[in-house]
């Protein structure tokens, strides 16, 4: 992903009352940085670590983390392209009301 691209995407995040809004109406993905993963899997198809770490500006160990608590609680889910691990968000029920919420 292009430097241009995460400029363009990381203005997306730029509604921070909203993401705090859905933050206190949503438990697990309460914690902002959690929240910040599900918006961007909500607006984009998938995304890997690295890209995630990039345009949230938190280090890659830190996305691998959350992500890891994110799949625990049956939210993302993950498939390997050789070094890289790409994300995106399960069709479960949640997530389909997720996704409702955070694309307003």
């Amino acid at each position: 992903m292009q430097t241009r691209d995460i400029k363009k995407i990381q203005k997306e995040l730029e509604n921070h009352d909203a993401l705090m809004q859905c933050a206190g109406e949503f438990n697990m993905v309460g914690d902002p940085t959690r929240l910040k993963i599900c918006y961007l899997l909500c607006r984009h198809k998938e995304l890997s670590v690295g890209e995630i770490a990039d345009i949230i500006s938190v280090s890659i160990s830190a996305v691998s983390h959350t992500l890891k608590k994110l799949q625990e609680a049956d939210i993302v889910e993950n498939r390997r392209d050789f070094r890289n691990v790409y994300y995106q968000l399960k069709k479960t029920p949640f997530v389909k009301m997720l996704k409702g919420r955070l694309n307003t």
